[in-house]
């Protein structure tokens, strides 16, 4: 089986496909291709507060590439979801109804609790993660960062900040905006001591790749301190030539680590592991126990 998600954020958009091999051991999922368009819609939601035209014209075309390819890949099924960018922009009911008539895509914008409900459904097991310890779920965007506390397998809290790496190059997260998100971190740690992160989003598996031991499914606190020094004192020139990171990339990295550090200190955390999942990998997990439902 194949099954394919499109997440449309604030940075990229991201089309996802991955096979599903149904064993003995439960369902195995194995990425086969991704295909990611630095669109930017954040610049514009942030800032303006719609999404500009040329920048809209820019999401059509995107998704009607992305429609061709499902066809083409003969995807068992499929989901289009959008995060903050989406959520923000005043023009984000026209986006979607635009996509629908000319990519013949239905958009879903997700609430910030529905983006890390989806985000949880990535299978843990798989990443050699034990599914029923005590968590708490990072996910860096950005124009958010969604948390959710999970423990045994459920999610008892959830919280989606408006802090994400645009905004924060934008300047346009308030000190309000890190005191609110700080007292929610604080009150994790007093209920729930010992608590280890599962970081999720490009930029911390961008630095899991570059940084991270063989062998280790974790990065420590320092360690991420460590990188955001370094790469905090190189040029956008140099970062893209001597780390190899994308343009889009390159600019957005230590805005996200600053997130991810804050968040860990304020929890109390010493242990972030990177499963290199993301929202696209929890839509398509959703989709295959949906898919799973209808077959019944």
């Amino acid at each position: 089986m194949k099954f394919a998600a499109i997440d449309i954020g604030s940075n990229a958009i991201r089309l996802l496909f991955v096979n599903v091999y149904e064993t003995k051991n439960g369902p195995v999922f194995h990425k086969d291709e991704l295909l990611r368009v630095p669109v930017r819609l954040g610049e514009d939601a942030f800032l303006a507060g719609r999404i500009s035209d040329e920048k809209v014209e820019q999401v059509i075309k995107t998704m009607t590439v992305m429609r061709m390819l499902i066809d083409i890949h003969k995807a068992n099924a499929y989901k289009a979801c959008a995060t903050s960018a989406m959520r923000d922009a005043e023009n984000g009911a026209e986006i979607l109804r635009l996509v629908r008539e000319k990519a013949g895509i239905e958009i879903e914008i997700l609430p910030g609790e529905a983006e890390a409900s989806l985000i949880m459904q990535y299978p843990l097991k798989q990443a050699g993660i034990d599914p029923l310890g005590n968590y708490l779920y990072i996910d860096v965007g950005g124009g958010s960062t969604e948390f959710a506390l999970l423990s045994g397998g459920d999610m008892l809290r959830n919280y989606s900040a408006n802090i994400g790496t645009l905004r924060l190059l934008n300047d346009t997260v308030t000190d309000d905006a890190w005191k609110v998100l700080m007292k929610w971190l604080m009150e994790v740690k007093a209920d729930f001591p010992g608590l280890t992160a599962i970081g999720v989003g490009g930029n911390i598996n961008k630095v899991m790749k570059m940084y991270g031991k063989q062998g280790k499914l974790y990065l420590a606190p320092a360690t991420l301190k460590k990188v955001m020094a370094y790469i905090d004192g190189l040029s956008m020139v140099e970062r893209v030539r001597d780390l190899g990171l994308k343009p889009d990339r390159a600019d957005v990295i230590v805005p996200a680590l600053r997130i991810y550090i804050n968040a860990l200190k304020w929890a109390g955390i010493d242990k972030i592991y990177v499963p290199k999942q993301g929202l696209s990998d929890g839509i398509v997990n959703s989709l295959y126990k949906s898919y799973k439902l209808n077959m019944q």
